[in-house]
């Protein structure tokens, strides 16, 4: 692609650029600022749009008592247990055991505040999901 042809599509990078490379005038290829590209874009909000599906899906859950509402922090912010266990250095296994409803609401007030910083809330609004933001729109506000 050349450096005229490289494409400018704004979306969900609201002002921000990325990198590409394009062949200069010169035949030799250039870095290039792009604000974007139309199918990228498109594919981008069609994967945030299953993931807020999933999300809506994961609320239900804890809405429920099936999954303690960590769950639900987890899933708006993409982690798995492993990822989550490393971010407040704890064993996977205890973190498995605090998706359970029951051992969620025994937790001590040091480990729902380790797991309330990371997700930048307060301990109460990681107790409950009914508080969180309804119209959250996962990419649009993304913590990591």
């Amino acid at each position: 692609m050349l450096k005229k042809d490289v494409p400018q599509d704004s979306g969900m990078s609201e002002g921000l650029t990325e990198v590409c490379y394009a062949v200069g005038e010169d035949g030799r290829y250039d870095l290039v600022a792009s604000s974007g590209w139309e199918p990228k874009n498109i594919t981008n909000d069609q994967a945030w749009d299953v993931i807020a599906a999933q999300l809506e899906l994961v609320r239900a859950e804890v809405k429920a008592g099936r999954v303690s509402p960590l769950a639900y922090h987890m899933a708006k912010h993409q982690m798995d247990v492993t990822l989550l266990a490393q971010y407040v250095d704890l064993w996977r296994w205890r973190v498995r055991r605090h998706l359970r409803p029951k051992v969620f609401a025994g937790l001590s007030e040091a480990i729902l505040q380790k797991y309330a910083d990371l997700f930048d809330v307060s301990v109460a609004g990681l107790r409950d999901v009914a508080t969180v933001d309804e119209s959250y729109r996962p990419g649009k506000d993304r913590l990591i």
